[in-house]
């Protein structure tokens, strides 16, 4: 009994840790940390593609953040430094039992989660969110879903940013309390429109695009 009393005050801690972590962070420059995951996936991969989103978030918001490219592990407590975090890659992604617990504590304390799949982690992320929220699957958002409309406009939706299997891209949530958490983009792949142009190759206007909705994610994150 001591233990799980012991237990539950040191989350509680964390929450109160993590609160007042958003806050500074919101009074500070805003940072976009990559999640390192286990499994064998490429969590790592364009490691440009963060610094150069948030280079366009300074240029086009008045939002105050910090261009570099960090990462986080779900097992420290500099999770609760950020406001939002960021998975990517193309395979295999496994959480331990403390990183779901600990995913969970973060976003339903206002933590923001988003995830790309840069081709192949579609079956590994849902699969890894399901224990994260058990409750739930991911949902579709409607093209009317504010996150399209926040700063820049998609009144069709996600852009087609990165062709992978011929098919239209989709944008998915899960929620707590009625707040979207977590922001799932599939065949479409933004984040690597936000790399280095000499990366992918991807032309002019669909890097743009894909910073635009890089932007509207962000911001949503900060402001909803």
């Amino acid at each position: 009994m001591k233990k799980i009393n012991i237990f539950i005050i040191a989350f509680a801690l964390a929450f109160l840790a993590m609160n007042d972590a958003f806050s500074q962070q919101m009074k500070s420059a805003v940072k976009l940390a990559r999640v390192k995951y286990s499994g064998g996936g490429d969590w790592y991969n364009d490691p440009s593609a963060e610094v150069n989103l948030l280079n366009y978030v300074a240029k086009n918001t008045n939002i105050n953040v910090s261009p570099v490219y960090e990462w986080v592990d779900l097992a420290s407590d500099n999770l609760f430094n950020y406001p939002l975090i960021f998975i990517t890659g193309h395979g295999n992604i496994n959480f331990t039992e403390n990183e779901v617990r600990r995913m969970r504590a973060y976003l339903q304390n206002g933590g923001f989660l988003y995830v790309d799949d840069d081709y192949g982690l579609d079956e590994f992320i849902r699969k890894q969110m399901k224990r994260v929220f058990p409750e739930q699957e991911f949902v579709e958002l409607p093209f009317n879903h504010e996150l399209y409309s926040i700063h820049f406009k998609f009144p069709n939706g996600l852009p087609k940013i990165h062709e992978h299997d011929n098919k239209a891209p989709q944008g998915f949530g899960l929620f707590h309390d009625g707040r979207l958490c977590v922001f799932y983009t599939y065949e479409t792949n933004p984040s690597d429109g936000w790399a280095d142009p000499d990366v992918h190759d991807n032309p002019p206007g669909k890097r743009e695009e894909a910073l635009k909705i890089g932007t509207n994610i962000i911001v949503w994150a900060l402001t909803r």
